[in-house]
């Protein structure tokens, strides 16, 4: 799914402290370059067939034509998110080994587990950063200082390990996002060339969550689009355009006439 950020003409970008809300993650991808930097707790992303267990200190990237889901995220999970608009990129990734930056899907691995010293650092220049998002020409600034010093880091830093996604698991994962056609998970499991049952227990073992959880979070996030305050559908005509099947209705006996 395309996502666009809404960001604001006069910023570059924008730079925020992430905290698990609760709410699902659907898949997606957008314009924008992407980081994101683990302060606290654990969480787990599925980026197209790789998938990164990430804890505190590590540092990916997320590149625009890379579709990522954070399918998995401990209740006191929390990060930085920074996004870049493309111009900005091109103006500010000039420098020999942040090549990189300026593509759209680089080959190669781009998670990295950062030390102690430099997370702190870019914990407390973020920080001031965003003390400046209502004076832009301050804030773009910092922006861009900000994803320049996060790239140099990386450089510096150990690689995360990586693990392979079944092409089955990344196949279904798809097919459950794209919400215009919903399947049930035999559909699902014939498409994806797996029995339902090893898919099941295939997906569980790779990405840590349910197969049928995911269809779930995914459902709810697309009700929660549709839905908005309610004043474009009901909420049971929005349930069903993300998915959701209604109960069968039971027919009461006609009185009888006799």
């Amino acid at each position: 799914m395309r996502q666009h950020l809404k960001l604001p003409k006069s910023l570059d970008g924008n730079l925020w402290h992430y905290r698990n809300h609760g709410r699902a993650n659907a898949m997606h991808h957008h314009a924008e370059l992407e980081f994101n930097l683990v302060t606290q707790g654990r969480g787990l992303y599925l980026l197209e067939n790789r998938k990164y267990e990430i804890r505190r200190g590590d540092l990916l990237w997320l590149f625009p034509a890379q579709e990522h889901v954070l399918v998995e995220q401990t209740l006191d999970f929390e990060m930085w998110v920074g996004v870049c608009k493309p111009r900005t990129v091109q103006r500010i990734a000039t420098d020999a080994g942040a090549e990189a930056l300026r593509q759209k899907n680089p080959s190669g691995e781009y998670c990295r587990r950062l030390p102690q010293p430099a997370l702190t650092q870019l914990e407390r220049m973020f920080s001031e950063i965003v003390a400046t998002a209502d004076k832009p020409g301050f804030f773009n600034s910092g922006l861009a200082y900000a994803f320049l010093s996060a790239w140099q880091r990386f450089e510096q830093a150990a690689d995360v390990p990586v693990r392979d996604v079944h092409p089955a698991v990344e196949k279904a994962a798809r097919l459950i996002h794209d919400g215009s056609n919903p399947l049930t998970l035999d559909e699902v499991a014939r498409r994806s060339g797996l029995s339902s049952h090893r898919l099941s227990r295939l997906f569980k073992q790779q990405t840590g969550i349910a197969l049928v959880d995911f269809r779930n979070r995914q459902r709810m996030e697309r009700f929660l689009e549709i839905y908005g305050t309610g004043q474009r559908l009901t909420m049971l005509n929005a349930a069903l355009e993300a998915g959701f099947g209604s109960y069968t209705k039971s027919r009461t006996p006609a009185p009888n006439s006799n």
